[in-house]
């Protein structure tokens, strides 16, 4: 590969002539904190993603921006909260929304999301995997900054009768290339499907063009087999202690391992940074079909630990040493920042922007202080400041859901605190320290000199915070079954147009 050599300040205190650093990011669907060996994880079955922790840098404190998909997603892409780039929902208080087929709503023209900027910069770029951010094709990745797209815009929902729902297409680039469970099976009673094979081939066969089309790339891989349905291939069925939510998981570690190497055979792996994260919590409510978030409490749709602390690591051989651990508070929105500044590109200063660049934490492990928002829907419901968490609201879901058996918390209960019912605790925020206590299970005492401390610092960060806050126009209120998958872009060409219902735009039901 020809290599392209800039002169970039990368923000560690050196000025230095440096190719063109390549882009790798990671995103796994409902892995938990704890589905990792390097995060304590008892199988042991994740040895390539372990490996990639050995040689790079772990980073036990990262969050989402968000306890659910499409929000997370978006907020990464643009480097700013959901509640300001409009990922969120004034249905109701608090709640949790996304984007299904149903939804009219997706990512604004106006919002920026940073493989535009790297796209602009001479970046080739390929989004492999879920994009969740709007099924209409006006949201499509293509018209947002990736010049390739091999997957869907929902979940692998399904198998639906194409009558009253659609099935979900698979893209290629810009047109469908067929529909789940019709062209690209997957098999409910066994779990079999080939797609993570796929999504490995694709970005293998991406990497490849790149090097020899000369051109520093942005691979965003984001294969979503842990999330329910899960599937797993053939030959990785039935291999995993953890069933299979385990098998998917040992697939997608293969899969990292795959990547890897295939940057370390073509002698790009030293220019090339990789980043591994999950956009939200396990989620509890699928029992043994979900993902691990310990030792934090609860899981994905909360804001408590479990449902946003995010299993992530960093890996570029002589830039980040090996055996690294940074105790920095970061934030998938943080990758925004850190992309652009790798890419020598300005962060855009006509819009707050929530996030940092975390190279100094990556190379140097310098630690810079930053709060953590921890929102659901409209509403902000905790802080993080150091060590201290503090929750002005607390909720898990309503007890007619719980009874049903949706049980966001499987088993784990703390008194006022994983409530079923939404708890304004505005004027007496519950506080946990997460050093002593990360499964958020004793909070501080209200009249203890630590507690008032605490107490002052975050309020001060929330009245800043909320002084500056503009809320984007929410993008996840309405629904119209028209609007879903009927007729995508290329359905013509494979005799796979579906009849479009009349538009009956109605306002979303978020329950939780």
């Amino acid at each position: 590969m020809k290599r392209l050599v800039l002169f970039v300040t990368i923000m560690v205190g050196l000025s230095t002539p440096v190719v063109s650093t390549n882009i790798v990011f990671m995103l796994m669907d409902d892995m938990g904190w704890g589905d990792l060996g390097v995060l304590g994880q008892p199988a042991k079955e994740t040895p390539n993603i372990d490996r990639m922790a050995a040689e790079g840098i772990v980073l036990p404190n990262f969050y989402s921006a968000n306890p659910l998909c499409s929000p997370s997603r978006a907020a990464m892409l643009t480097g700013r909260l959901p509640i300001r780039n409009g990922f969120y929902t004034t249905n109701n208080h608090a709640r949790n929304a996304y984007t299904p087929q149903d939804i009219v709503g997706g990512i604004p023209d106006d919002e920026i999301l940073y493989p535009e900027l790297l796209q602009k910069a001479g970046y080739k770029t390929k989004i492999i995997g879920k994009w969740h951010l709007g099924q209409q094709s006006q949201y499509h990745p293509l018209r947002h900054g990736f010049d390739e797209w091999f997957g869907s815009p929902n979940c692998h929902f399904g198998p639906f009768n194409n009558k009253g729902t659609p099935n979900i297409p698979v893209y290629k680039n810009t047109n469908m290339a067929g529909r789940y469970y019709e062209t690209f099976k997957i098999d409910h009673s066994t779990g079999e499907s080939n797609l993570t094979q796929l999504y490995i081939q694709e970005a293998v066969d991406f990497i490849k063009e790149s090097v020899n089309a000369a051109k520093p790339f942005f691979l965003y891989w984001t294969p979503d087999a842990t999330h329910e349905p899960l599937y797993a291939s053939k030959h990785f069925l039935g291999t995993s202690q953890r069933g299979l939510y385990g098998d998917a998981v040992r697939e997608l570690d293969s899969g990292v391992g795959i990547i890897l190497s295939t940057l370390q055979s073509l002698g790009i792996d030293k220019d090339t940074l990789v980043m591994f994260s999950s956009d939200n919590g396990g989620a509890l409510y699928a029992s043994v079909n979900g993902g691990s978030n310990a030792p934090f409490l609860c899981g994905k749709e909360t804001t408590f630990e479990g449902g946003m602390r995010e299993p992530t690591l960093a890996w570029w051989p002589e830039t980040i040493k090996p055996n690294q651990v940074s105790h920095q508070l970061g934030n998938l929105m943080d990758w925004f920042s850190t992309a652009l500044t790798i890419a020598n590109v300005p962060i855009p200063d006509d819009r707050p922007i929530d996030s940092v660049n975390l190279l100094p934490a990556l190379i140097n492990n310098t630690v810079i202080d930053r709060p953590i928002f921890y929102y659901r829907g409209n509403e902000l419901m905790a802080v993080r400041s150091g060590l201290f968490k503090a929750h002005y609201w607390t909720w898990t879901n309503s007890i007619e859901e719980f009874n049903r058996g949706v049980d966001f918390c499987r088993g784990e209960q703390v008194n006022d605190v994983t409530t079923h019912d939404q708890m304004n605790h505005t004027a007496d925020p519950v506080i946990f320290h997460l050093g002593r206590d990360p499964g958020e299970k004793y909070p501080l005492k209200h009249d203890s000199t630590e507690y008032k401390q605490a107490l002052e610092g975050i309020n001060k960060i929330v009245i800043e915070h909320k002084s500056n806050l503009k809320p984007g126009t929410p993008q996840l209120n309405y629904c119209d079954p028209a609007v879903m998958n009927w007729a995508p872009p290329g359905c013509a060409a494979l005799n796979d147009c579906l009849p479009v219902p009349a538009s009956k735009k109605v306002l979303c039901t978020w329950p939780h």
